[in-house]
C-alpha cells in the first residue's frame, strides 16, 4: 500500500488571514489583494517568502529613515541586549534613558528641555494633550480644556489624539466618542486661489486663526499642528511662514503650541525638525516614527521649563502628572534612538537627503502637465501627486472608484511597496535609496497613475 503525502503547511499568508485582524485594512479586500508575506529586509528592500522583493517607498509606514537593520543600529540592540532589557521608569532609571533625552534636549529647538517618553505616537499625542490642559488647570485657569485643530489635520487614533483629528475616514465613524476641538482654516496651498502664493495662502489662514483666537483663546489649553506636512490628509504642504505665525499668534494669546513631528521629523522635511524651518519652538514637541529608525516603538513629548515647573509641588497638592505606559523608556528602544541620532550626528545626512530630494523633483516635474494630476508638491523627502478627475476643476475621481488601490496594485505586480493615500500618491523612502532606486520608484509610479487613470 503507498503512503500518502504529507499534507502541505499553508503559507504565511494563508495562516496569516486565518488569525490576524491588520491595522486600517478591509480585511475582505484581501480576497483579491495579496496578502504579503515579508521574511526579511535589508536597505531599503523588503524580501517575500516567495523569492520576490519590494522596494520599500513608504518607509514602513514613515518609521525607517535609514533602512533597514542599519549596521549600526543592529549591533547597539544586540549590545544593549546583554546588558538590560526593559525596567520599569517610575523610580527607577538607566543609561539609554538619560543619554537619549540628553541627546534630544541638544537636537531640538532650543528652550525644549523636558522629555516625557511614551509608546507611539498617538500616545505621545495624548499625552502632550493632557500635559496642557493639566499645566492650565494647575496654573489656576481649569476653564481652559478645548483644542484648535487645522481643518484636515491628523494626530493618531486614541481618542483624544483622534478628537484633535480632522480626516473623515478614521473620525466619523467614533465622532460620538470624541471630544469636539475649534477647527482652524488649514494652510494647505493645494487650495490657494488662483494667482495666490503659497506664502499668502498661509497669512490668510492666520487671519483666521486669529479669530478664532480671539473668541475662544480663553478656553483654549493649545493649539495643535503638523509642521509643514499634513501627512494623513493626503501629504498637504504649507508654507514655514504659516508656523512663524502661529507662535507669534500663541504668544500674544498665551496658548501652548503643540508641534506634531511624529511623521516630519527626524529629517523628513530637510531639516532635522519641521520647527526648524521656521526658527521656533513650541511648546510641546511629539516624536516618534523616525526616531528608532524605523525598528522598535517609542515616542517623546518634549516641553520646556515652564511646563515643567507648573507639576512640581508637594505630592499632597495634586499636581503630579500621573499619566504612564508599562514600556515607557524601554531601554533597548532608546538604545536604538540614541544609534539613530549619532548617524545624524556623525554623518551628512541631510546634507545627502537634499541631492536625493533634488534627483525626486526633477523625476517628478513631468507629471505637472499630466491630465489628470491637479498638483506635484514637495517638502524634502517628501513628495505627492494628487490624482483628479478633471485636471481644469481639480474635480477628484469618485472614492468608490479606488484609484489609488490601482497604483499599489501595480506596484505590487513590479515590486514596489506604493501605498497611496486615496488618490494621492506619495514618496517617503528611506534615506539609503539611491538615484537609480528613486528612477525606479517613479517610473513605477507613473505607469501604474496610468493604469490608474484609464
Amino acid at each position: 500500500m503507498l503512503n500518502s503525502p504529507p499534507p502541505s503547511r499553508p503559507t504565511l499568508s494563508a495562516r496569516d488571514l486565518a488569525v490576524v485582524w491588520h491595522p486600517c485594512t478591509q480585511m475582505r479586500d484581501h480576497e483579491f489583494v495579496p496578502m504579503i508575506a515579508i521574511e526579511r529586509a535589508e536597505g531599503a528592500w523588503l524580501h517575500a517568502d516567495d523569492g520576490s522583493r519590494y522596494l520599500d517607498v513608504v518607509s514602513s509606514w514613515w518609521t525607517n529613515v535609514f533602512g533597514h537593520r542599519h549596521p549600526r543600529i543592529v549591533a547597539g540592540l544586540k549590545d544593549q541586549l546583554d546588558r538590560l532589557d526593559h525596567v520599569m521608569l517610575a523610580g527607577m532609571t538607566h543609561e539609554p534613558a538619560v543619554a537619549l533625552a540628553e541627546e534630544l534636549v541638544r537636537v531640538s529647538p532650543p528652550g525644549l528641555s523636558r522629555v516625557f517618553y511614551a509608546d507611539n505616537g498617538s500616545s505621545a499625542v495624548e499625552a502632550a494633550l493632557k500635559m496642557s490642559f493639566h499645566y492650565w488647570r494647575n496654573e489656576g485657569q481649569p476653564g481652559r480644556k478645548r483644542f484648535i485643530a487645522l481643518a484636515g489635520g491628523y494626530h493618531g487614533e486614541t481618542i483624544g489624539a483622534l478628537s484633535v483629528t480632522d480626516v473623515e475616514l478614521y473620525r466619523n465613524t467614533y465622532a460620538p466618542l470624541l471630544f469636539e476641538p475649534v477647527l482652524a482654516p488649514s494652510p494647505d496651498a493645494y487650495f490657494r486661489e488662483p494667482g495666490e502664493s503659497a506664502e499668502q495662502h498661509a497669512e490668510a489662514a492666520l487671519v483666521g486663526m486669529r479669530r478664532l483666537l480671539e473668541k475662544h483663546a480663553h478656553e483654549v489649553a493649545a493649539i495643535i499642528i503638523e509642521p509643514l506636512v499634513q501627512c494623513a490628509a493626503g501629504m498637504r504642504m504649507h508654507a514655514p511662514d504659516y508656523v512663524v505665525g502661529l507662535r507669534a499668534l500663541c504668544d500674544e494669546f498665551d496658548v501652548h503650541l503643540i508641534a506634531d513631528e511624529i511623521a516630519v521629523g527626524f529629517g523628513r522635511t530637510g531639516t532635522m525638525f519641521a520647527c526648524g524651518q521656521a526658527s521656533i519652538t513650541p511648546d510641546f514637541m511629539c516624536l516618534s516614527k523616525g526616531l528608532t529608525g524605523g525598528t522598535l516603538p517609542l515616542s517623546a513629548v518634549l516641553t520646556t521649563e515652564r511646563v515643567h515647573e507648573a507639576f512640581y509641588a508637594e505630592y499632597a497638592e495634586g499636581k503630579a502628572f500621573l499619566h504612564s505606559h508599562s514600556y515607557t523608556g524601554n531601554a533597548l528602544a532608546c538604545r536604538a534612538a540614541l544609534e539613530t541620532l549619532g548617524i545624524f550626528r556623525d554623518e551628512p545626512v541631510l546634507e545627502r537627503n537634499r541631492l536625493l530630494a533634488t534627483r525626486l523633483r526633477e523625476r517628478l516635474a513631468g507629471l505637472a502637465d499630466h491630465p489628470n494630476v491637479a498638483d506635484v508638491r514637495q517638502t524634502g523627502m517628501i513628495a505627492a501627486v494628487e490624482l483628479v478627475n478633471d485636471k481644469t476643476t481639480r474635480e477628484p475621481f469618485p472614492a468608490s472608484e479606488r484609484r489609488g488601490l490601482r497604483v499599489y496594485l501595480h506596484g505590487l505586480e513590479r515590486g514596489m511597496i506604493l501605498r497611496p493615500l486615496g488618490n494621492v500618491v506619495y514618496f517617503m523612502p528611506p534615506y539609503c535609496i539611491t538615484n537609480e532606486e528613486i528612477d525606479l520608484m517613479v517610473d513605477v509610479a507613473i505607469e501604474g497613475i496610468e493604469r490608474a487613470v484609464r
